[in-house]
């Protein structure tokens, strides 16, 4: 069985979460299979082998892949999280979500310049957190390379937002 349809078999929707009208697709039954973990992780990083100096993964469902991709490619971890959630100096950005707003914070020492960095998040939806992730990077002085998803929703084309490759194992 394909690794695809292994995925598909666990995520779940969850109807009108966070809010009416939205269908949430939850990741979390992934993680009561330690080897389909293992072997996700093994599908996300095949195409960026020898290719990236780190991983940046988003707070906070881009964590729980994004630092065993960056263990498993032997790169550092760079955490983007919320805003106020990190203790030293950051740069920040504001952006807009698919149902609100949000503030995403980087260490200012979180990469080398000119480093190539692939950035992780569990879904591609509107291209929002993606875009405003990238902004950071490059404020750091690195440049982003590529993107890295599980989920891929299409219909809502956050992909032709995005200005580097965007690899994703699922799409909607």
């Amino acid at each position: 069985m394909s690794i695809t349809t292994r995925l598909n078999d666990v995520i779940r929707d969850i109807p009108d979460f966070p809010k009416p009208g939205i269908v949430f697709k939850d990741i979390t039954p992934i993680f009561q299979d330690a080897e389909l973990c293992k072997e996700l992780i093994a599908e996300l990083i095949k195409p960026f082998i020898g290719k990236v100096d780190a991983v940046a993964g988003i707070e906070s469902r881009g964590f729980l892949l994004g630092t065993g991709m960056a263990q498993a490619l032997g790169v550092p971890f760079i955490p983007i999280r919320k805003k106020g959630k990190l203790p030293f100096h950051t740069h920040s950005v504001s952006y807009d979500l698919e149902y609100g707003s949000a503030e995403i914070e980087v260490h200012t020492d979180a990469a080398k310049k000119g480093a190539r960095v692939l950035i992780h998040d569990d879904l591609l939806a509107t291209g929002g957190t993606a875009m405003a992730a990238k902004t950071l990077i490059e404020k750091l002085g690195a440049g982003v390379i590529a993107y890295s998803f599980i989920i891929n929703l299409s219909f809502l084309n956050g992909a032709n937002k995005l200005s580097a490759p965007v690899d994703s194992i699922i799409t909607y």
